[in-house]
């Protein structure tokens, strides 16, 4: 809240009365109110956007010729998912143009509970992104995983509350609510009571269902893979998430659906953006030359970016550039390729041409470290017996997580499943690593590629146990054990050797290396899965096979407990009949 000599300040700033803290001399000035480009100088004291017209100010920066904006804003990500923690993700993408995040932390909740939403909330103190955080929804994501805690609505209450807490996180569980679930509903009930945002996440949901799913209070969705499913959304009120990430790339197939009347019903996200991809392609910039290539206005496609966000969370400071807001913006030098020259938050200049102007100071980690638990793991348990040739496997489709229930048939000696470099199906192990239960799931992947060796992860979405691929137990074996000893991580193995690793001693979420050395290691990653492996280049190796072991996405996926049918919603043997 502004205080009243703060104010006074403000208004004679506005009036023309006294110089301004920092003038944009005559720039272009996107009106997103207006749909129109302003030219004039903008005036910020405080922090704030005082206005614009003709200003003088104590610091004056001529941007002729460029182009103001409100700060872009991604509606929904996890920042986990970028392998690095909230100091070193606010490094990466502010010099894109990003000023604020809607994050979701229900990764590190999975493994750490509420321990680990402290620790996200502490760390993004020191960044100069504003991170905004929701309250994880589903922790687990339902009651049939294995995770590290549970979070019931008694033990959310309290941060749920929290001016800094803006909602719930998406509800990924959607047969719970659909099925009035007691727990499922108590969190809704809660979030309701506190007027809080609740967001959604329901993949192929349609029809009377999706009716069930949204009177519950579901406000958004960043599941939408085809124009039917946008456009059933849009159509019942929910703002839908356009998602463009690592792994999951829906924004191309999803733009067709926009249009005059319901783009202000959409938002920009990236839900899971690596840095190996923010680094080569950028941030929300990259989803706004999509937009504007594919014939979306540069108004409407900023809109997508920064008010439609304001408004969905309710975030009235900013999103647009006017009078009392945040003064919050991106100075871009064109509104097609959208290079990024300047970035303020709060009025500070905290990038320039790409560098991060910030000194990053990190959060202490040891109360989210030392997370792997795998005392009763042993290499026998990698042994996969079968009753039949004839199997499910779980089939792997490039472009995004969902997967399809494919029956194949292998090869078995002795009982035993065989990896056959001819056929097109590998072994896949999901190890509980939280409670050293010693519950090991198996299954059949098909439509990955691997030839030889193994990869193993402590990233396994969303209760990240330790998920493995391989052609052989020892390469399998080998790379669990050094997830293990690294306290978490990726790991690729062959022929008895690690071939290549990554350290995330975070949770086993997260790296405490900088962004840079993240991409690097994710490429050597990348490259040696591909090239000395066999993996598929259809596929994101590393991030595609974190969420072969998700349940509340379509069709199949394996747990610690087995096969898990998200359609029957229930597990299945996987000897087919």
């Amino acid at each position: 809240m502004i205080e009243k000599d703060d104010l006074k300040k403000l208004i004679d700033v506005a009036a023309g009365r006294k110089k301004a803290d920092l003038v944009l001399k005559n720039g272009n000035i996107v009106d997103l109110c207006g749909g129109k480009i302003l030219k004039a100088d903008l005036a910020i004291a405080n922090g704030l956007i005082a206005g614009f017209g003709e200003y003088e100010g104590e610091r004056e920066i001529d941007v002729t010729g460029k182009y103001i904006s409100p700060g872009l804003m991604d509606a929904h990500i996890h920042i986990e998912s970028s392998y690095t923690t909230p100091e070193e993700f606010g490094k990466m993408v502010v010099p894109h143009g990003t000023t604020t995040v809607i994050a979701d932390p229900h990764e590190i909740v999975n493994v750490c509970g509420l321990k680990g939403f402290s620790y996200m909330q502490n760390a993004a103190e020191n960044t100069a992104l504003d991170i905004k955080y929701m309250m994880p929804s589903c922790v687990p994501a339902t009651n049939l995983e294995d995770s590290g805690f549970v979070i019931s609505a008694e033990d959310m209450k309290d941060d749920i509350i929290s001016e800094d807490v803006l909602g719930l996180g998406e509800f990924m569980d959607f047969n719970a609510v659909i099925q009035k679930d007691d727990t499922a509903l108590d969190k809704i009930l809660l979030a309701g009571r506190h007027k809080k945002i609740i967001d959604g996440h329901s993949p192929n949901l349609k029809g009377n269902s999706l009716n069930a799913y949204v009177c519950a209070g579901i406000n958004t969705d960043h599941e939408c893979s085809t124009l039917e499913e946008m456009e059933d959304r849009l159509s019942r009120g929910i703002y839908v998430q356009l998602r463009q990430g690592s792994a999951c790339h829906n924004l191309k197939a999803l733009i067709p659906g926009i249009n005059e009347f319901n783009f202000r019903r959409c938002l920009l996200c990236s839900d899971d953006r690596q840095p190996k991809t923010i680094f080569e392609e950028g941030h929300l910039e990259y989803h706004l030359r999509t937009l504007v290539r594919a014939g979306i206005s540069p108004v409407m496609a900023l809109s997508m970016a920064t008010v439609n966000v304001s408004d969905c969370y309710h975030l009235f400071d900013r999103g647009i550039i006017a009078p009392g807001k945040r003064a919050d913006l991106v100075i871009f030098d064109d509104l097609y390729d959208f290079p990024v020259s300047s970035v303020f938050i709060l009025g500070e200049e905290v990038a320039r041409d790409g560098k991060y102007l910030r000194e990053t100071k990190r959060y202490d980690i040891s109360e989210v470290s030392d997370t792997v638990c795998l005392n009763n793991f042993k290499k026998e348990m990698l042994q996969m017996w079968l009753k039949s040739d004839d199997v499910y496997a779980i089939e792997m489709i490039a472009g995004g997580v969902l997967s399809k229930k494919s029956k194949i048939r292998i090869k078995r000696r002795d009982g035993l499943f065989v990896f056959d470099k001819d056929i097109d199906a590998c072994k896949c192990a999901v190890i509980e690593r939280h409670h050293n239960t010693g519950k090991v799931g198996l299954g059949i992947i098909k439509g990955y590629g691997i030839k030889c060796g193994a990869i193993a992860a402590s990233v396994a979405h969303d209760s990240h146990n330790i998920i493995c691929i391989g052609t052989n137990d020892d390469d399998m074996y080998l790379a669990i054990e050094n997830i293990k000893e690294n306290g978490g991580g990726f790991a690729l193995a062959k022929d008895g050797k690690i071939l290549e690793s990554l350290s995330l001693p975070v949770a086993g979420l997260m790296s405490d290396l900088s962004g840079e050395e993240v991409a690097k290691k994710l490429l050597d990653l990348h490259e040696k899965a591909v090239n000395e492996l066999g993996v598929s280049t259809q596929l994101e190796p590393v991030m595609s096979l974190t969420f072969m072991s998700l349940i509340v996405i379509p069709e199949i996926k394996l747990t610690a407990r087995g096969v898990f049918d998200v359609f029957e919603n229930r597990f299945i043997d996987i000897e087919a009949e």
